[in-house]
């Protein structure tokens, strides 16, 4: 089938060069499906990015699959996602094996020394960058200094983003007089239903296995506002605080290596698995993370019209926008407080900070590797005038 095969090449080729995060990857969309190959005319294009901030999930994966569907049917929605993921998974995956072999050698620690506050600035930068979108209004902000205050107060982080979606709905509607169609938020229900059924199952084992991390990362996926870096918050809340499975540090670590890498940034989650439980850590953790996209592509698709029009759906993602945004800054301030405690790491953070927010083209890879060759040099530095 020629649709197919054409879907499968562009999205293997696009899984394997974009980098640069989600506003990235659509850029890059735009120009090979609207463009270049007319598959979608443009305005089509926006709606369906609309619609992948109304779900859970990577926001390009799923456009990538919306784009697949739309010229290949179910077909090419399945190979869409499958093939701009895959790329990621396998170079995740390499640099996972390397750094297991290498990374906690003495000679490497100075690098990723230096690599740790930068993942700090980077962050903190998206949130700002977020913010500016996020910010609509007064209630806007109330919702998110009150989820701000629930998780430094020890409220679990999808808990927090899931009261805060439902909570700050209903209070961005009764503060503007409107009636509220709930009908219109089947797909979102679908999503907490399934959610506790992955809670309930969870129970059912505490050790480490290739099941456990699978539920794990499917309870994540599934509740995975607010893009790809509030896969951190998510991370630490259940993989480093609560499991104990790896440690702040080789989180941070992760998300820094997953700069590296093109595609969706959850990809992250391949690096975490390998670190857990080796090869099939790694499987388990990437399929967990994202089936949930598929599911509720599937689940969104014959609503896509609908949604787009949906007040109360924007609502919805008004208010788990702030919350998830809240929760990104309060683990972020958290983790900062074990990272910048000496002045080279205040330093580095500083020149990261500076860089990210006055270069704003540049690409976070770039940052991650200046500084952990910054991290390196002062620790010498250090070291020789001892």
């Amino acid at each position: 089938m020629k649709e197919l095969r054409e879907t499968v090449l562009l999205f293997l080729k696009l899984g394997f060069v974009s980098f640069g995060g989600p506003a990235a990857h659509n850029a890059m969309m735009e120009d090979e499906v609207v463009s270049k190959r007319k598959w979608l005319d443009r305005q089509h294009f926006l709606d369906l990015i609309g619609i992948t901030n109304l779900i859970p999930g990577p926001n390009s994966t799923e456009l990538a699959m919306l784009c697949g569907f739309n010229r290949a049917g179910y077909p090419g929605l399945f190979t869409a996602g499958i093939c701009f993921i895959f790329p990621a998974m396998l170079i995740t995956t390499l640099l996972a094996i390397l750094y297991f072999e290498f990374g906690h050698l003495p000679e490497f620690e100075p690098f990723f020394y230096g690599i740790k506050p930068a993942v700090i600035a980077i962050i903190l930068n998206a949130v700002y960058k977020l913010s500016k979108q996020t910010i609509k209004n007064w209630k806007i902000v109330l919702i998110g200094i009150l989820i701000l205050v629930a998780n430094f107060l020890g409220i679990n982080e999808i808990t927090s983003i899931l009261a805060g979606g439902i909570l700050g709905m209903s209070f961005l509607y009764l503060a503007n007089k409107q009636e509220i169609n709930l009908k219109l938020l089947f797909p979102f229900y679908s999503s907490f239903y399934f959610l506790s059924a992955i809670i309930s199952q969870e129970k059912i084992t505490q050790q480490i296995s290739f099941v456990k991390i699978f539920l794990i990362f499917l309870k994540i996926g599934t509740v995975l506002f607010g893009g790809g870096y509030i896969l951190v918050a998510y991370l630490d809340g259940e993989i480093v605080r609560n499991l104990s499975w790896i440690s702040r540090e080789d989180l941070l670590n992760a998300i820094a290596i997953g700069q590296f890498t093109p595609g969706p940034v959850l990809s992250t989650a391949t690096f975490i698995g390998y670190q857990i439980k080796g090869i099939a850590g790694a499987l388990a953790a990437t399929v967990g993370v994202f089936l949930p996209s598929f599911v509720f592509v599937l689940i969104v698709n014959p609503f896509v019209h609908k949604l787009r029009k949906s007040k109360i759906a924007s609502a919805f993602l008004d208010a788990v926008n702030i919350s998830a945004l809240a929760v990104m800054l309060a683990i972020t301030v958290k983790i900062g407080f074990d990272v910048l405690i000496d002045w080279k790491a205040i330093f580095i953070f500083s020149i990261s900070a500076a860089i990210v927010l006055i270069y704003k083209k540049i690409s976070v890879a770039w940052i991650v590797l200046g500084s952990a060759m910054l991290g390196y040099l002062l620790l010498f530095m250090e070291k020789m005038f001892r």
